[in-house]
């Protein structure tokens, strides 16, 4: 049984909504929510819980220094303010010179990796070489580490770590003779005192000159590269399937760049977001973090600039037996086995002009295809996401664009908004009619600003003023638009019918923006938890057609110190770990009412759906589900009102038993304006609490708190 039926007939709720006040944000009477477990739909997917990473190396990795290979150079001058690139990754941290800039060249001739390797000259006295600052320190703590170096038997060389001003701040390591061979020496340093402005220094006295080929520092409880702390919450977040290395990232970025000995990948010019990669986290170092925080890995292949040879080649790299070209080079570098990777995306964004080796809709068809067969020639086995586009999406993209300047902004398009089914700008349309058989998966994306709505006559987004309850709804509406445009691609192409092709949201998140030059708006502490909650709600009632889901700002579920320590989960990162502990491999159950969802503003086929996203429980959203041994029942409530809400509970076909036991979400008793996504795998804010309590049987009549996410699970007789 399709679990769309659960949700009841469109254009009977569609009916039925258009009665209700769009002002309302209260009940008038308690909402009613009947609970049917003998209708029952297709499992929930635990892949609906997945974390996104962009770009290759990411802020899981517990690397501390930026730019130790040195791509850019070494000196004192003033660092170029970047003025694109969208302030994505933040300042980088850079290295100066020791003493006098003369005394540091970049070398091209002797480089140990990329295009060249600072060269320090000596003098006899006066200590030069150079050194990075703003590093946190915490104290007692054990860091490690190695420098690669070459040089003049006469140069006496330390690396010092510093943790304050005075001479006895610091801890030194020294080098013993150097040679014209670069030689790798390891470092180990305990810090003696806490610090946000820590720093390294790599300097000399004596004659002659040196080089630094590469130099790293972790915290030495690094696992296999990775934060410690960050792989314990995130594993404790739940995160079924990871995706990586992009996003826009992926369209520029050659996998090769990631594998074999660490120090000697080079350094690359990152073009997505106009920074630097140092490749430190390439395929096999991915594997090992999926591993660590047990999670499938979802590999997206490069078909922007790339090719089918080389995303073949990356196949056979992963899967392809030991004995194969590439996986011979796999277990030179040390790993055997192949890591029988199943999920594989093919591009990222690929509708976009301002991705990386964008083309036509005709072209770019055939290209999928191309790559796709040659994938499969290595390995049936995989399944394979096509990077789509709904009309809706793009025409969400095109207004974001062009409004806000996004990406160096978008062209004009002489079609009308929103764009049509079958238009030019239809892009999953034409891959359906084009590349359906080399499609498992349809990648869609699809990002919100819950504060924001689009004025169809102005193309362009203005401030909502409606409720917080029609805000939140936002980004499900644009979920449900999904269900509906496969509806329309089904009535187009009947074929399609017979095709086993489900959805991989595989980007998506809320956004907080103002439409003016200043900062966002203050909004409400729990707009982003809660919108988050009511887009998995969606994803559960279709899980016959969602065959997994990434979250943008997944990774960045966790809180951090501002040292950047893992410290906690954040809101958005309870949401998932409750949602994903009560209902990851659950089975929906229907759920009915007398109370259709509002119909928030939006234009349809951008911001909005035809049919309201949600239960027939206005204002509460609740979806129920049975455990996969059909031995427990859990009820989720989402209560997006500013007021307390009374909900009956009435079941149908289960008899409750026993106690139940209650996990709830609200607002943090210090509320502050909720934060940015993190997004793209960073951490920070500060960490959220999950209110656990029992009630002695499972409840008929409940009362949620405001702005809150309540789960109610119980057995059964």
């Amino acid at each position: 049984m399709s679990t769309r039926i659960l949700a009841g007939s469109a254009a009977a709720v569609v009916a039925a909504a258009l009665s209700v006040s769009l002002a309302a944000t209260v009940a008038a009477q308690p909402v009613t929510a009947t609970i049917d477990a003998t209708r029952v739909g297709q499992p929930i997917t635990r892949l609906v819980f997945g974390g996104f990473m962009e770009p290759a190396t990411t802020f899981v990795w517990a690397e501390m220094l930026a730019d130790r290979k040195f791509f850019a150079e070494v000196t004192s001058k003033p660092a170029t303010v970047q003025t694109d690139g969208f302030g994505r990754r933040g300042p980088q941290r850079r290295w100066v010179p020791i003493g006098a800039d003369s005394f540091v060249t970049m070398d091209r001739t002797n480089a140990y990796v990329g295009e060249w390797s600072p060269l320090v000259r000596l003098e006899a006295a006066a200590p030069h070489g150079l050194a990075q600052s703003g590093l946190p320190l915490r104290a007692g703590r054990a860091y490690t580490g190695r420098v690669a170096l070459s040089g003049a038997p006469g140069a006496r060389v330390g690396v010092s770590l510093v943790w304050g001003p005075n001479p006895g701040d610091r801890q030194e390591v020294a080098i013993g003779t150097l040679s014209a061979a670069y030689r790798v020496v390891p470092l180990a340093f305990t810090a003696g005192a806490d610090t946000s402005d820590g720093r390294l220094e790599i300097a000399g006295t004596g004659g002659g000159s040196f080089h630094v080929g590469v130099v790293s520092l972790m915290p030495a409880d690094n696992v296999s590269g990775f934060k410690a702390s960050t792989i314990r919450h995130l594993k404790e977040l739940g995160i079924e399937i990871a995706r990586w290395p992009g996003g826009n990232f992926v369209s520029a970025y050659d996998w090769r760049d990631g594998i074999g000995d660490r120090d000697r990948r080079p350094p690359r010019r990152e073009l997505a977001w106009n920074g630097m990669e140092t490749n430190d986290m390439g395929i096999d170092d991915f594997m090992t973090f999926c591993r660590l925080i047990g999670a499938e890995p979802y590999l997206a292949v490069n078909s922007g600039l790339g090719d089918a040879h080389s995303a073949a080649e990356e196949v056979e790299y992963v899967n392809g037996a030991p004995t194969s070209r590439l996986g011979t080079l796999r277990a030179a570098n040390g790993h055997l086995a192949p890591y029988g990777v199943k999920i594989w995306g093919v591009g990222n964004e690929m509708y976009g002009p301002w991705q990386w080796g964008h083309m036509s809709i005709r072209q770019y068809a055939e290209k999928h295809n191309l790559m796709v067969q040659a994938m499969r020639k290595v390995d049936p086995a995989i399944e394979v996401i096509a990077s789509g586009a709904t009309p809706e999406e793009a025409s969400w993209c095109y207004i974001e664009n062009r409004q806000f300047n996004t990406f160096e902004g978008r062209e004009k398009v002489s079609e009308p908004l929103p764009f049509a089914f079958g238009s030019s700008q239809d892009w999953t349309g034409a891959l359906l009619a084009t590349s359906a058989d080399h499609i498992d998966y349809l990648g869609e994306h699809f990002y919100g600003y819950p504060n924001l709505v689009v004025d169809l006559a102005r193309e362009q987004f203005v401030e909502s003023d409606e409720p917080l309850a029609l805000k939140v709804r936002r980004l499900s509406n644009r979920v449900q638009f999904k269900f509906e445009a496969w509806d329309e691609y089904v009535r187009r192409m009947p074929h399609l019918k017979d095709r086993a092709i489900r959805f991989a949201f595989d980007e998506w998140s809320p956004r907080n923006r103002s439409v003016g030059s200043g900062p966002a708006p203050a909004s409400h502490p729990m707009l982003n938890p809660l919108t988050n909650a009511l887009v998995y709600h969606e994803f559960f009632r279709h899980s016959d057609m969602v065959g997994l889901a990434v979250a943008t700002g997944g990774m960045g579920g966790v809180a951090s110190d501002p040292s950047g320590e893992a410290i906690g989960l954040r809101l958005e990162g309870q949401v998932m770990k409750v949602l994903h502990d009560h209902f990851a491999g659950a089975l929906p159950v229907a759920v009915e009412g007398r109370s259709p969802q509002v119909p928030a503003k939006g234009v349809v086929a951008i911001d909005n759906s035809a049919r309201p996203s949600g239960s027939p429980t206005y204002p509460l959203d609740v979806f129920a589900a049975l455990s996969p041994d059909r031995r427990t029942l859990a009820i989720s409530v989402v209560n997006p009102t500013e007021a307390p809400q009374e909900c009956e509970l009435n079941l149908t076909g289960v008899e409750a038993s026993g106690p139940a036991r209650v996990s709830q979400l609200t607002a943090p008793d210090s509320p502050a304006p909720a934060p940015p996504s993190p997004g793209m795998g960073r951490f920070g804010g500060p960490p959220a609490t999950v209110a656990h309590s029992t009630l002695p049987q499972a409840p008929r009549r409940v009362t949620v708190p405001p702005a809150s996410i309540t789960v109610y699970e119980f057995g059964m007789k």
